[in-house]
This record gives structure tokens, sequence and C-alpha cells, in this order.
């Protein structure tokens, strides 16, 4: 079950934001000055097939592979997000519905809609 890291440090300079996780996703919810949600990102599929969904509501949305920076032909390097792959939306709802029990509402509905609303423009959105 997603529950929320206490304590999350903030960034300067950047929204406030919220992290939540369990054994199987990361969500992290960002918010406005005046505590509205902007964005989050939803990271699924652990280990080397890990994706990540965020919206923001200026950007939109994207869907990218996590590349985790292991190789064996380099030293460990930060992961960092890369344009991969095909949203399964059903296969992601399901996985976060199970998951969001420790979610606010407010913020399980606004990513199970985003979830449901994005269209994948392509092979590598």
């Amino acid at each position: 079950m997603l529950m929320e890291i206490p304590n999350v440090r903030q960034v300067e300079g950047d929204p406030k934001r919220r992290w939540f996780r369990s054994n199987q996703l990361d969500l992290i919810v960002w918010y406005s000055e005046s505590g509205g949600i902007i964005g989050f990102q939803l990271c699924y599929n652990r280990g080397p097939e890990e994706r990540a969904l965020t919206w923001f509501e200026k950007k939109g949305f994207s869907h990218n592979r996590v590349d985790d920076g292991e190789s064996k032909n380099r030293h460990k390097m930060t992961p960092i997000l890369v344009r991969d792959g095909v949203l399964d939306k059903e296969g992601l709802l399901k996985s976060f519905d199970a998951e969001s029990a420790g979610v606010d509402t407010a913020v399980a509905d606004i990513v199970r809609r985003k979830i449901r609303e994005f269209e994948q423009s392509g092979p590598s959105s």
C-alpha cells in the first residue's frame, strides 16, 4: 500500500511536494502555493522495466522508462528518464487502485483521472 514518506526534503525554488511509496509504486505530487495539485509522477514496474507517468498542469503528460544508471560498461550513474514504452492504462489503474488506500482521496482521484486522460502519441511518448 502506498504510504506517505514523512518530512520529504523540499527543493528550494520548486513547488512543495509529497511522496508516497509502496513495494510496487512511487507517487510524487507537487502543489501550487495555494495548495492545489499542479503535477504528479507515478513510477511503476520497479526494476529493469520501471516506467514513469508524469503530468504537469502547464506541460501535460510524458511517459518514460527509468534508466537506473546501471550498466556493465560504465560506472553507476544517476537514474534518468528516457523516452520509451507504451502505457498500459488499465494495468496501471489496476495497480494504482490496489495500492492507493493510503493516499488522500483528492490525490488518488486526480491520479486516476489523469491516467484515464493520457493519450499515447506514438511508440515513445
